[in-house]
C-alpha cells in the first residue's frame, strides 16, 4: 500500500522548517508514501519557505491554494491530488507529531481489511478546559447522531481511498473532521482510536480556538452543521 499524508497549512511559515525537520525520519521507514502540503491561501512567507525546503525531499508534493476557502477545502484539495491508496491528514502547526501518521500507518499494513478501517488520534496532555470541550461536543454529537464519537477532531485521520470515493459534498471548514468520522461510522468501518500527544504550538497562534468568542463561533458552525448531518441520515433511513 502506499500512503498520502496532507497537510494543509495556513500562515505557518514560523513552523514549517521545524515541521520539515520532522520528515527526516519518514527517511527510515517504509518509502511507499507522499506528503502533500497544501498552502491553503497564506498571507504570510508559507510558500518562500516552501519553495526553500521541500525540494530537499523527493516525497514531498506541494499545492498552491491562492485564496483560503476554508480548513477542510485545504485538505479536500490534497486528498484529490493525493495517489495512495490510503489516506490521512493531520494538522502543520507542530501541536501533532506527523510521525503519529506512520504508527497510523502501520495499524493499516497489520490489518487484513485496509479498506474497512478509519484510524484516528484521540489526544493526551491537553488543557482541561480543552477537554473538557471536547467532551461536550462528543457527547452532543453521539446523542443527535447516533454515533458513539469521541475527540471527533484529533488528528491524524487515516483510512482508505474506497471509503473516500464515497463521500459526497463534505464541508470546506472545520466540520470536515466530524463530517468523515460520522461517514465511517455510518458505513460501519472499523474504527481505530490511539493515543497521540498534543502539545503546544512552537509559533504562532490558532487560527479558531483563541478565545471563548472563537470557541462559541466554532461550536454554533460545528451544531449547524450537526442538524443538517441529521436531516441527511433521516432523509436516507
Amino acid at each position: 500500500m502506499k500512503l498520502s499524508l496532507v497537510i494543509p497549512c495556513y500562515n505557518e511559515s514560523a513552523n514549517l522548517p521545524l515541521l520539515l525537520d520532522q520528515f527526516i525520519e519518514f527517511k527510515n521507514f517504509d518509502k511507499n508514501f507522499e506528503i502533500i502540503i497544501v498552502d491553503n491561501g497564506s498571507t504570510d512567507n508559507t510558500q518562500k519557505v516552501l519553495n526553500k525546503l521541500a525540494p530537499k525531499f523527493s516525497f514531498i508534493k506541494c499545492i498552491k491554494i491562492e485564496n483560503n476557502q476554508g480548513y477542510g477545502h485545504g485538505i479536500l484539495t490534497g486528498l484529490k491530488a493525493a495517489s495512495g491508496e490510503v489516506l490521512s491528514w493531520t494538522h502543520a502547526d507542530m501541536q501533532t507529531d506527523p510521525i503519529d501518521a506512520l504508527n497510523a500507518f502501520n495499524l493499516f499494513k497489520k490489518n487484513s481489511k485496509p479498506e474497512n478501517l478509519f484510524v484516528k488520534g484521540r489526544r493526551f496532555g491537553r488543557p482541561i478546559i480543552d477537554v473538557f470541550f471536547t467532551t461536550g461536543m462528543a457527547l452532543f454529537e453521539s446523542f443527535l447522531l447516533r454515533r458513539l464519537m469521541w475527540d471527533i477532531n484529533a488528528q491524524p485521520k487515516m483510512f482508505h481511498r474506497n471509503f473516500f470515493n464515497t463521500w459526497t459534498l463534505p464541508p470546506n471548514d472545520f466540520s470536515l473532521d466530524l463530517y468523515a468520522y460520522y461517514m465511517a461510522k455510518n458505513r460501519g468501518l472499523e474504527v481505530i482510536n490511539f493515543p497521540v500527544r498534543f502539545g503546544k504550538r512552537a509559533h504562532g497562534v490558532s487560527h479558531w480556538n483563541i478565545s471563548l468568542i472563537a470557541k462559541y463561533r466554532f461550536i454554533k458552525r460545528t451544531l449547524a452543521y450537526s442538524f443538517e448531518l441529521q436531516k441527511k441520515m433521516k432523509k436516507n433511513a
